[in-house]
């Protein structure tokens, strides 16, 4: 119910008035049963308005200390998050990791739209960075299509490091379903996955049109924090939403 309310009675008005997004392609979504809407990753901004901009309601895993907060302001926090479609997950190990996955998967076996961001972090300058191979993981093992979807001004709507949100323009772009049948009963096989990623990727840089970079987000905001440089507010500790899987 409160997906719904916010989307429809209190944050999506606001959205649309402000920013006045645009999606193009949305025809691509299919009307019902499974599917994975994978991402490029501008801003915070960007898994709002994403679903927004989705005739379906899409579910994203979040990292479990956004429902585990205590008092007033905690239990608003889970409620919150849990309103608006996303789904708690322990990324501390290796078997956490795998149970996300797990995760993922089973929501796509019930239908579900599963929005993903391969890159596993925000982009620390606007650039397209290397996907981890957890989104070809699943989408073997559930069968289930990967639909491509570029973000457009959703790094201006909300600058890394800032709190406040702007008025800028904001399109969505939904690419053509990429379709992996070809790779059925090869999961685990980590060339297999890799070459999937990579291809997932490509598909993300035609359709966004920014620079690749065959690197991963994550270690170079390492890099810039270990020379003092200011990246808004991250921390390694909430880079990876999108694990790796166990075969690399």
């Amino acid at each position: 119910m409160m997906y719904w309310v916010m989307k429809h009675l209190l944050l999506g008005p606001l959205m649309k008035l402000f920013c006045r997004p645009r999606v193009d392609g949305v025809e691509h979504v299919p009307r019902d049963g499974g599917a994975i809407l994978v991402s490029n990753h501008m801003a915070v901004a960007d898994s709002f308005f994403m679903p927004l901009m989705m005739p379906r309601r899409v579910t994203f895993l979040a990292k479990r200390e956004y429902f585990t907060g205590k008092g007033v302001r905690g239990k608003l926090k889970k409620a919150f998050f849990s309103g608006v479609g996303q789904v708690p997950i322990d990324r501390s190990s290796g078997a956490a990791a795998q149970a996300a996955l797990d995760t993922g998967v089973r929501l796509l076996s019930e239908g579900k739209l599963l929005g993903v961001y391969p890159e596993g972090t925000r982009s620390p300058d606007g650039r397209l960075y290397k996907g981890k191979t957890g989104v070809a993981r699943m989408a073997l093992e559930s069968g289930k299509p990967v639909i491509p979807i570029a973000m457009f001004g959703t790094d201006k709507v909300n600058p890394i490091g800032s709190k406040m949100w702007w008025p800028h323009k904001v399109v969505v772009k939904v690419g053509e379903p990429l379709d992996f049948s070809r790779y059925e009963g090869m999961a685990g096989d980590r060339f297999v996955e890799r070459s999937i990623t990579d291809e997932i990727m490509y598909a993300l840089m035609e359709l966004s049109g920014q620079e690749y970079v065959d690197v991963y987000a994550a270690k170079v905001k390492d890099e810039l924090a270990a020379q003092g440089k200011d990246l808004g507010g991250w921390s390694s500790s909430s880079a990876s939403r999108l694990p790796e899987s166990k075969a690399g």
